[in-house]
């Protein structure tokens, strides 16, 4: 009898543990195992990969992280999307490839789209870049928006100020137009000895045209004719060579003429360099680029990282009135260059529940925002807590820094004149007609209107061989606009 009673006691012992078990692992995804895709790490890969150590120890399920090279991620996402294959239950992409992949992608559920964690998504991820013909169908998981950093000592410093007034005629500070940017560029570059004016990806394949779509933004972005920025959303005609897209580049050569003598030869990684290696006064880019240069391993500049929002203009082109429209003041419009990172999960998952849930954590706000503060994550603030958490930020920057820093994050993905990235099935194909004559602009082998005449004609030419209703109802998916 006594025997029997240790046995019993022993088994409900062991039921016990594993009841507890199971209680720990919340929600419990025991015997589950996910695999989620990206590019080579570690930008973005090591996201995925310390959120899933994470997730594994919540709820007991595993996460498999296939890596695979920048060149070969689409292809091997859109096979697999395209055959109905089960690869994956997490794929990481690019917002440009959306339009080919919104097709075989599950709906974010129901219970993911309300609550203050989706709330704080800012509106323009949450509004524009995660939905796409009205179904919410992939989650941000980065935040990519071009800002403007400048080094606080060579701004206050008192003979540079006197001696910029003088020459220019108003005080040296923050651009608030992109004239005044070139302004402030001329300045150092020919005025004050060691320093270059400013700092920008000029090179072919190097981010090139993301640099000169930022110039453009301000003057093509017009907030009474939504989507009308390259394309004209009503029949799809490349707006690529208007008026306001030749200002941008003519001030986008220039920009690339105060810059170091190797300008033209730099990608975004030479554009950081320069900023933390105290070459220039100043630079636009991705938030990578304050947070290289706040850190004294990797920087000569660090506690003068100022930064701020893009420059623009007062004046913006009316494609539908053939004129400039003018503003009282300057009419902010941050560029979402590339648009951050986003992830989601195929319809052909059978693991879908275990997948959205992975997703719901390594985007969660502490998650995330760890992540934004973690070298190597190549996570940019895409949370409005992200931009409020000075705490966290502290560990980077002086609180000069992370006021500015945070502030320009904020200010530009909140701003109501934000200008979206082209989305569209071939894009890559487009920016590739842009970059050629990108670099023979920039080269002085042809005018701007020359340059961007011939990107138009390439482009109309793209969109009829990839079909031109096809490519317009794309595009005005990608821009929120109902569909025709």
């Amino acid at each position: 009898m006594k025997k029997l009673f240790l046995t019993t006691a022993l088994a409900a012992g062991m039921m016990l543990s594993v009841q507890v078990a199971k209680a720990a692992c919340s929600p419990d995804f025991s015997g589950v195992e996910i695999t989620a895709t990206t590019q080579t790490g570690p930008y973005i890969a090591s996201a995925l990969k310390l959120a899933a150590n994470d997730w594994e120890k919540k709820t007991c399920g595993k996460v498999k992280v296939v890596e695979f090279p920048w060149s070969e991620l689409y292809p091997k996402i859109v096979t697999t999307l395209s055959t109905g294959d089960d690869a994956f239950d997490v794929i990481a992409f690019a917002p440009a490839w959306a339009p080919d992949f919104t097709p075989f992608l599950s709906e974010m559920p129901a219970k993911f789209q309300k609550g203050e964690v989706w709330m704080d998504i800012a509106p323009v991820y949450r509004e524009a870049l995660m939905v796409w013909n009205g179904k919410v169908l992939s989650q941000t998981m980065d935040g990519d928006v071009h800002t403007y950093s400048y080094r606080i000592d060579l701004f206050e410093d008192k003979a540079h100020q006197k001696a910029f007034k003088a020459k220019y005629g108003y005080d040296l500070a923050v651009p608030k137009s992109w004239k005044q940017y070139l302004d402030i560029a001329e300045y150092f570059q020919n005025d004050v000895k060691g320093v270059y004016g400013t700092a920008e990806a000029f090179r072919r394949g190097g981010q090139q045209f993301w640099f000169f779509f930022s110039h453009a933004a301000a003057y093509t972005n017009h907030p009474k004719n939504p989507g009308s920025m390259f394309f004209d959303p009503e029949n799809m005609n490349a707006q690529i060579n208007n008026p306001g897209w030749v200002r941008g580049l003519e001030e986008y050569i220039r920009a690339s003429k105060l810059a170091p003598p190797s300008a033209l030869n730099f990608s975004f990684g030479e554009v950081n360099a320069a900023f933390a290696g105290g070459q220039v006064a100043q630079s636009i880019g991705w938030g990578d680029t304050g947070v290289i240069a706040a850190d004294p391993k990797q920087s000569k500049v660090n506690g003068n990282v100022g930064s701020a929002v893009l420059p623009s203009a007062q004046e913006v082109w009316n494609h539908k009135t053939g004129k400039w429209d003018k503003y009282d003041q300057i009419l902010n419009t941050p560029f979402m260059a590339f648009g951050g990172w986003q992830a989601a999960v195929p319809q052909t998952s059978g693991k879908q529940e275990a997948a959205w849930d992975f997703i719901s954590f390594l985007t969660s706000p502490e998650i995330s925002g760890q992540a934004t503060v973690t070298g190597g994550t190549g996570v940019n603030p895409y949370r409005i807590s992200h931009t409020t958490n000075k705490k966290r930020w502290a560990s980077i920057f002086t609180e000069r820094e992370s006021n500015e820093y945070l502030s320009a994050q904020m200010n530009s993905v909140t701003a109501d004149n934000v200008a979206l990235d082209m989305r569209l099935p071939g894009y890559f194909s487009y920016t590739e007609i842009l970059e050629i004559e990108l670099s023979k602009a920039l080269a002085g082998d042809v005018s701007p209107k020359e340059a961007l005449d011939t990107v138009a004609k390439g482009w109309d030419e793209l969109t009829d061989s990839l079909g031109r209703d096809k490519q317009l109802a794309a595009y005005r998916a990608s821009m929120g606009l109902p569909a025709q």
